[in-house]
């Protein structure tokens, strides 16, 4: 999805100046610690996926998500999820108060439970019938997939060649798993020149991406 979110090589934004993680507090104001709070608790009421949650952020408008900061998106998204589950209205979100149930059986863990779910998360790896069809030393061409849906195939990626360097195994794909189909694929690493994805400009090193099988397509006369 070509969004607010997709930023990698777009021209016009100046440089990344990111904060040493050493120097940086977890939150910056004590609403973001609450943001965080929210969105881990009612994710595990089990009616989205992490997928659905990252998609939800990204259908706002482009310029709402580039103004506002990292947890006003998460905010944004965890309402707009709630209220498109049927958990609260848009009534109950503007008032603040619940003012009727949702009718809705909901997994809800107690502390211990919660606990559990936050320190071993959710891995996404799955066995899979079929081979992978691609081999470290195999050149790919990302595929060009212009998709108003959730996609982990970044736009400045799409139709520049590549090498496979590592299958990772399947993993569940999220393109289908934003909605609610948990299907897997094999997943790769692939190495691209930078001037490939960003032009004969670019500073000349190596860009690693992970990236889904049905993302990617084989060069011809490489082996396939």
């Amino acid at each position: 999805m070509r969004g607010g979110h997709d930023l990698g090589g777009r021209q016009g934004f100046g440089p990344v100046n990111p904060e040493p993680e050493s120097e940086e507090p977890i939150f910056h104001d004590e609403w973001e610690r609450r943001v965080f709070a929210l969105t881990m608790a009612t994710g595990m009421l089990g009616q989205w996926n992490i997928d659905q949650s990252r998609h939800a952020r990204e259908r706002q408008h482009p310029v709402a998500y580039l103004e506002q900061s990292y947890y006003e998106n998460w905010l944004a998204g965890t309402e707009k999820l709630l209220i498109e589950t049927g958990l609260i209205s848009e009534g109950e979100l503007r008032s603040g108060a619940a003012t009727e149930k949702c009718g809705k059986e909901l997994r809800i863990p107690d502390a211990e439970a919660a606990r559990k779910i936050l320190t071993s998360g959710g891995p996404a790896a799955r066995e899979i019938e079929n081979p992978p069809r691609f081999a470290a030393g195999n050149e790919v061409i990302v595929k060009r997939r212009h998709t108003l849906r959730h996609t982990r195939a970044p736009d400045y990626a799409q139709g520049c060649r590549g090498l496979v360097r590592e299958h990772h195994g399947a993993h569940i794909f999220p393109d289908a798993n934003c909605d609610g189909e948990p299907v897997a694929h094999h997943l790769y690493s692939v190495e691209f020149p930078s001037r490939e994805l960003w032009g004969g400009g670019a500073e000349p090193f190596d860009v690693l991406i992970d990236l889904w099988e049905p993302y990617l397509t084989l060069v011809d006369g490489n082996g396939e």
